[in-house]
């Protein structure tokens, strides 16, 4: 999840909510490959037996309150799971080139369960996403998500 999402369904958009314990980390998840989800902006990881991994991140300090709303925002499409990720000590481009890993580390994550007839054959673009969709899901353009579940919005603001 791009460190900016996760503050914004973590935190909200208020600086006072932020949670100083949190660290985000660049990270390798081996044995994975992350698809576009078909007509939507985000992607979904599965397990692969082909020589895969996925980039991103491993994210520690979060608190019960913080993996509560994790989970409602991922919703039934995922679930989380308990897998080994490789930290980054150095983090190359994106094809992975001049990546260093360093330690294995334990963690979740949430992998994509929903079937894979609705994900994509090819690979889910960060850079994209990052570049042409982000601010729907933290910016001014994504406030209105939460219209009507006002219970929802005051339990992460």
């Amino acid at each position: 999840m791009a460190p900016q999402v996760l503050s914004r369904v973590c935190h909200g958009t208020h600086a006072s909510t932020r949670n100083p314990d949190m660290a985000v980390r660049p990270a390798i998840l081996p044995s994975f490959r992350r698809h576009k989800v078909l007509d939507a902006d985000y992607p979904g990881i599965i397990p692969t037996s082909t020589p895969s991994s996925v980039r991103g991140t491993v994210v520690t300090g979060l608190t019960d309150g913080d993996m509560w709303r994790l989970d409602i925002f991922e919703g039934d499409e995922y679930e989380r799971r308990r897998v080994k990720a490789r930290i980054l000590t150095t983090v190359g481009d994106e094809s992975g080139q001049g990546n260093v890993e360093g330690e294995e580390v334990e963690c979740e994550t949430y992998v994509w369960i929903a079937g894979e007839d609705r994900l994509e054959d090819g690979e889910w673009d960060f850079a994209e996403f990052a570049r042409e969709k982000m601010g729907r899901w933290v910016g001014v353009e994504g406030e209105g998500e939460y219209k009507g579940r006002e219970s929802y919005r005051r339990s992460w603001i």
